[in-house]
């Protein structure tokens, strides 16, 4: 039996002890909700890798460079990237195989539906998400990428979509305004390939957009990137062709010297990148070209 004087010792203790439980419940909870707090943040911020150009250019335009893990092997190349100098910045995979994707422990990698379908199938086995970047004959294909790529990073991703989307449209609605009346040329964007682009192609869309008619498309009825109907060509009236860089290779392969040769055909030389790009920044191209197609609507 405890004494009244043993009790009236041992009580200060025992509140010293309740008091030390009830400091630990109270940073228990904190902790808690701390943890609590940071968790969508931490869930957020999506690990990505980019597996190619267009991919590039959709991601920079978006994430939050925390986000970016890695991007395509020729992210920094001028002659197929619009963002070559802000990729720089990033690190590049090197190789496209999985292990090589997987390095960089991603959460999320970005393909197109031309990227080897084993290559995404291993990704996927691995237990990362995967997004494919599937629809990109247009602009509104590409506003389409914006906004289901947005979705899928989170944060403020969605809000810098649709401020891109609005400037672009913008940009394209007053380019056709500015275009209005003005008779469309004949162009062609010769290639050393032997195919010319079509209808559905990026060039076609740019065409659509910079007040010319891609005789390709129009007048041969070819369908995406088709064979050369040689002979036929020769009897095209021809304006422009349209080259990315400044290669003249193609002048020396038929029947493109014979064309030539024939009709006043001038040479538009755009960034390498504008003719293939696949992402919103095919609203520069559609600028640039229009530029070079009719000047007169530019001048001030």
């Amino acid at each position: 039996m405890v004494s009244l004087n043993q009790s009236s010792a041992l009580a200060p203790r025992r509140f010293l002890r309740e008091e030390r439980r009830g400091v630990y419940r109270i940073f228990g909870a904190l902790a808690g909700l701390l943890l609590a707090f940071l968790a969508p943040s931490v869930t957020a911020q999506p690990r990505v890798v980019s597996q190619s150009v267009g991919t590039d250019e959709l991601l920079l335009a978006l994430a939050e460079p925390g986000q970016i893990a890695a991007l395509s092997h020729l992210a920094n190349d001028a002659q197929f990237s619009a963002v070559a100098a802000e990729a720089a910045l990033h690190s590049r995979i090197t190789s496209g195989d999985a292990e090589t994707l997987l390095r960089y422990r991603p959460t999320l990698v970005l393909f197109t539906d031309y990227s080897r379908a084993e290559l995404v199938a291993q990704v996927r086995r691995a237990g990362v998400r995967t997004w494919i970047f599937d629809r990109y004959a247009t602009l509104a294909d590409a506003h389409a990428a914006l906004r289901s790529l947005a979705a899928e990073l989170g944060g403020d991703s969605p809000v810098r979509a649709e401020r891109i989307i609005k400037t672009d449209t913008e940009r394209a609605a007053a380019l056709e305004r500015r275009l209005a009346g003005r008779p469309r040329l004949a162009a062609l964007a010769p290639t050393t390939y032997g195919v010319l682009a079509g209808r559905g192609t990026t060039f076609d869309d740019l065409c659509a957009h910079a007040g010319a008619d891609n005789l390709a498309g129009t007048l041969g009825e070819l369908e995406g990137f088709a064979r050369l109907p040689t002979e036929a060509m020769l009897n095209w009236p021809v304006d422009f062709f349209v080259t990315g860089g400044e290669s003249a290779e193609f002048e020396r392969m038929p029947p493109y010297p014979q064309m030539m040769a024939r009709m006043n055909i001038r040479v538009i030389r755009l960034e390498p990148w504008m003719l293939g790009c696949v992402s919103h920044r095919r609203v520069d191209a559609y600028e640039a070209l229009a530029r070079a197609l009719h000047p007169e609507a530019f001048a001030e």
